[in-house]
């Protein structure tokens, strides 16, 4: 079993903060509700990048997060979070550190 893990950090357009935070909410409760395998699911502000959030994800394996991204409310709620970004984000995989 291989856990897998990262960091997401974007930039939103001003005038669409609200819009990002509202599908934010509604992606987190539903990931917390349904997804099991998802060990930990949270979007943060970034309090140095004025309009900069991240989210940091973490899911049992390569297929819980595959699933994660094939489920109906995914599809739904994220192409509104995605118009919202001001260009690409960044997605950092993360390793722990052995011992």
């Amino acid at each position: 079993m291989a856990i897998v893990s990262f960091l997401s950090r974007m930039k939103v357009h001003a005038d669409k903060e609200q819009q990002f935070i509202d599908c934010c909410k509604q992606l987190t409760e539903k990931v917390l509700a349904y997804e099991p395998e998802c060990l930990y699911f949270r979007f943060y502000k970034l309090r140095e990048e004025e309009n900069g959030y991240a989210v940091f994800e973490s899911f049992l394996n390569e297929e819980a997060e595959e699933a994660h991204m094939k489920t109906d409310y995914f599809e739904k709620i994220v192409p509104g979070l995605v118009e919202c970004l001001d260009g690409p984000y960044v997605r950092e995989y993360l390793d722990p550190l052995e011992g």
